[in-house]
């Protein structure tokens, strides 16, 4: 394995990010990423010779929750280039989902995250890099760096109505994430799962404007349909996009929504119970065919999506019989 470089080499390749004070540093440098909790700001991890000075834990924020630390994901800077990268080091945890009485396994695989990079290199709907072993054999994936919003983030921030929102933005949203959803059937048709699909793991690149996965390091054993915890989450971020948020049962008591006396146990989310899936019930002028994909997702479907495929069809039909129909005149401000 190639040699460190110096203590001297390396001030010099991080005197850019260090303060004046810290021209005598000494850098802690980590061949060996296993305790990731030793490697801090202003360290040096050393993969094969390349340094990567440390500068801050990735957050994680979970849908107005604070933000949680993820102290095996670091933001780093590339001494070589100057390029800002994330390291993800080697972090095992595993649970048990349920959705609608089916359970999920799930795990996370750092060999599975590295596949996938290797198998979606150069396509532009997920984020890129490559995994390299450190010196403990620890397979680190390092990443570039996405500069950009979450899609949570970018639909919590609209200030519209929801029929303006509707009629106005969601056509151009709903493209963009048909292009994510027919990323997915990629992984898909290759043997390969996300494992972790929600809405805050697309990125809307601010150079480009594509939107992007990230973080496809979960893995899932179920033993039904294999790719059956991806189609949940894709349908948990559809019904988030046409409602410009969640429809939360709380919220609409609050406000003592008329809607509520409507709703029924089975138009209900069937992974988040106190989220509504039959959205035309609170917004009339959702299209029908639209509210029908929408309730595959809802307590009371009896019938779920077996594959990608077959969701992307029944958007694409909805949107070509849209495509030509006048807007109402509520929502022409």
């Amino acid at each position: 394995m190639t040699a460190s470089p110096s203590q001297e080499d390396l001030r010099q390749m991080a005197s850019r990010w260090l303060p004046l004070s810290h021209g005598a540093h000494h850098f802690q440098i980590h061949t060996d990423t296993t305790d990731f909790f030793r490697v801090e700001y202003g360290d040096v991890v050393v993969l094969d010779g390349h340094p990567y000075l440390i500068r801050h834990n990735a957050k994680e924020g979970r849908f107005g929750i604070d933000d949680d630390v993820k102290f095996w994901v670091k933001r780093v800077i590339d001494l070589k280039n100057g390029d800002p990268k994330i390291l993800k080091l080697v972090f095992y945890e595993k649970f048990t989902s349920h959705i609608g009485g089916i359970a999920f396994e799930c795990f996370r695989s750092p060999k599975k995250e590295a596949r996938i990079l290797a198998l979606v290199a150069g396509h532009k709907n997920f984020m890129q890099g490559h995994a390299i072993r450190d010196r403990a054999g620890n397979l680190i994936r390092v990443l570039d760096f996405i500069q950009g919003q979450t899609l949570h983030d970018y639909v919590q921030k609209i200030d519209l109505d929801h029929q303006t929102y509707f009629y106005d933005r969601l056509p151009v949203i709903l493209d963009h994430f048909m292009e994510c959803m027919a990323a997915i059937r990629f992984l898909h048709e290759h043997g390969e799962k996300h494992g972790d699909i929600r809405r805050d793991h697309i990125l809307i690149d601010r150079h480009s404007g594509r939107y992007r996965w990230i973080d496809f390091d979960f893995n899932y054993r179920h033993r039904e349909n294999l790719y059956g915890y991806d189609l949940f989450g894709l349908g948990n971020i559809l019904v988030f996009l046409v409602g410009m948020g969640d429809m939360l049962l709380p919220e609409l008591r609050k406000q003592d929504n008329p809607a509520l006396h409507r709703l029924a146990e089975d138009d209900l989310n069937i992974v988040f119970n106190n989220r509504v899936a039959n959205l035309k019930k609170v917004y009339p002028y959702i299209p029908e065919p639209l509210n029908r994909i929408l309730m595959h997702f809802s307590k009371g479907a009896n019938w779920f999506y077996e594959n990608t495929g077959q969701l992307l069809d029944d958007l694409g039909a909805y949107q070509a019989s849209t495509s030509s129909l006048p807007k109402p005149e509520a929502s022409k401000q």
